[in-house]
């Protein structure tokens, strides 16, 4: 595979394929200080965590992903992220009563099932042979896999980056 080369070799997919989105993500995600490090990236600089971490596990692997895919997009944001707003919506309530606090931890569990769906799709997409990833080359870095690199302009995006790349193969 060149470096421009957008098509997957077999053994790279293979190693994809045995190394599942899903468990890279809970396993990042459960690493110290990632959780902190993605939601700032989400709420402060307006980067999907589920898009974060795709990029960041092909990332691993010594590709940068494509474009998100369309179907992903919409996915994430006519059902993830209206589940999000809905259970943040309901925080300051769920203090109050427990009835409003059962149902902002149902809630909770149905966000998660839709990132799962979204990981699942961009896993299926990454493994499909249209996929459009490039490799990387030997020195490249996060800022050359991350399209929206670009975006992150404070201090602390680059500290949350730099802390999720730490994570991604601790030692």
């Amino acid at each position: 595979m060149t470096p421009d080369s957008t098509e997957l070799p077999a053994a790279l997919r293979a190693r994809l394929a045995a190394d599942p989105l899903w468990d890279v993500a809970l396993a990042l995600y459960a690493r110290p200080g990632a959780e902190a490090a993605c939601l700032h990236l989400q709420d402060d600089a307006g980067v999907e965590v589920i898009e974060l971490l795709w990029r960041l596990w092909l990332f691993r692997h010594g590709l940068a992903a494509g474009p998100m895919p369309d179907a992903v997009a919409r996915w994430q944001a006519e059902v993830t992220a209206p589940l999000r707003r809905l259970r943040r919506s309901l925080k300051a309530e769920a203090t109050e009563r427990e009835s409003v606090a059962s149902l902002r931890q149902r809630i909770k569990a149905c966000e998660l099932d839709a990132e799962r769906e979204a990981l699942a799709r961009l896993e299926a997409h990454s493994l499909d042979d249209n996929a459009t990833h490039r490799p990387l080359s030997p020195g490249d870095d996060l800022r050359d896999a991350l399209p929206f690199y670009s975006r992150l302009t404070k201090p602390s995006h680059l500290a949350a980056l730099g802390r999720l790349n730490d994570q991604l193969d601790p030692s």
